[in-house]
């Protein structure tokens, strides 16, 4: 039995919403602020059926970590914030950190432009 992938590249654009989340840590808080969002994130894609998939990085300057996020729709944004248990673990965030929360819709995709093999 095969199995496909829940999350791939594609060619075109697809209707796909993204979150952004830009965490600027306190002094010293980066890798704390890391794991909150982390088990944030780990959270969602257990539960929630719109979480398409994310990726996770700290800056190298030790100052912020960002969670580029891409869900199904708008729509679950709400459903993620209703949950009681996503939101105390998104509080968290607050002790170590002030972030920027943003939605995000494909307008474009752009890809790299190979050159023709001669």
């Amino acid at each position: 039995m095969t199995s496909l992938p829940l999350a791939a590249f594609a060619s075109a654009p697809a209707a796909t919403t993204f979150i952004v989340n830009v965490i600027h840590a306190h002094p010293g808080k980066q890798q704390e602020a890391f794991e909150n969002i982390q088990d944030v994130v780990h959270y969602v894609a257990e539960r929630k059926e719109g979480f398409l998939w994310s990726n996770l990085a700290k800056s190298t300057d030790g100052l912020t970590v960002v969670n580029i996020e891409a869900i199904q729709g708008a729509g679950n944004v709400d459903e993620f914030f209703s949950d009681p248990v996503f939101v105390e673990k998104f509080k968290r965030l607050d002790t170590v950190s002030r972030s920027e929360f943003h939605t995000y819709s494909v307008d474009d995709l752009v890809l790299p432009k190979l050159k023709k093999a001669e």
